[in-house]
């Protein structure tokens, strides 16, 4: 049993030391000193919410905290639909006047539900990473049910978006079978279910290399709900110093940064213009790699296969 066991979960065991103090030079293209990834994360339509069936209003990631009642929610409803009415189309339109391109973490039901956003997502160009069918927390599934999820998902968004998601990306956190689902699977490039570096690695899985491309919660607007940013000014100024210092620091040693945004958030004006202010800062550096996530995997894949 032990040894099935670690069949199973050996690849979850913690690793505190990574690239250590001398982290590949990851040979981004033309020698860019920073690869940014900018997220845009697509919720809207598959939280869980009463006209689901659920039971409950869905009220993470909204204005202030819940109102505090059982029953319907009505407030926190319409402010997830600002993100797929307003929102996204904001966020869209200032990528597309800098052609710059994105990632969108997407889960199934909510591009169902707008097909005018999943065309305005192809047409742009951006790829898509599974956020899963339902913005739903992964715990809650069996293994059984975490696995039909994942290939629903899958199904889905490839109907929605014409190509297949190239990654995979839980709520919050995964659960210990997650990973090795995902690669059973066999569909994903990678996933980004990992805050623990700057720099893609490859894991193992059941004896199959699989690639991680770490994300971060910390150039998040997802602060704006929790209080600790208030101003476009707070969101612009911490995105421009942690790219400052990879800036710097890449003229040595090249990492990724990651910007993630939510639409019910980021896509109000008085917030969108930190995000535009950022945007317009990176264009105005030399050697900085805008790109997505998915070009990210296939970079590593082509430039830092593998070990045995």
């Amino acid at each position: 049993m032990a040894d099935k066991t670690h069949d199973l979960y050996g690849h979850l065991a913690r690793d505190f030391v990574g690239y250590g103090e001398a982290p590949p030079d990851p040979k981004w293209p033309d020698r860019a000193r920073v690869a940014l990834n900018i997220v845009v994360n697509y919720e809207e339509g598959s939280e869980m919410s009463f006209d689901d069936g659920d039971g409950a209003t869905e009220t993470g990631l909204v204005e202030g905290g819940s109102g505090g009642f059982e029953g319907r929610d009505l407030a926190a409803e319409s402010m997830y639909e600002y993100g797929s009415r307003v929102g996204i189309w904001r966020i869209l339109r200032l990528l597309r006047e800098r052609g710059m391109p994105a990632t969108v973490f997407a889960t199934a039901l909510a591009l169902e539900r707008n097909p005018a956003v999943a065309r305005a997502i192809r047409e742009a160009g951006h790829d898509v990473c599974s956020h899963g069918r339902r913005w739903v927390r992964s715990q809650q599934f069996s293994v059984e049910q975490e696995r039909a999820e994942i290939a629903a998902a899958y199904e889905s968004i490839t109907r929605s978006i014409g190509r297949p998601p190239a990654g995979w990306y839980c709520r919050y956190a995964p659960t210990v079978d997650t990973r090795r689902l995902l690669v059973e699977h066999g569909g994903f490039l990678y996933d980004a279910d990992a805050y623990n570096d700057e720099l893609p690695y490859w894991t193992r899985v059941q004896g199959r290399d699989h690639l991680v491309v770490p994300y971060s919660l910390t150039n998040n607007d997802a602060k704006f709900s929790r209080g600790s940013m208030a101003t476009a000014s707070d969101f612009f100024e911490f995105l421009r110093d942690s790219f400052d210092m990879l800036y710097e620091e890449g003229a040595t040693a090249p990492k990724m940064m990651s910007v993630g945004l939510h639409l019910r958030l980021i896509g109000h004006p008085g917030r969108a213009v930190g995000l535009a202010r950022f945007l317009d800062h990176v264009a105005a550096r030399p050697g900085v790699w805008v790109c997505r996530r998915e070009d990210i995997a296939r970079h590593w894949q082509e430039f830092h296969p593998p070990q045995p």
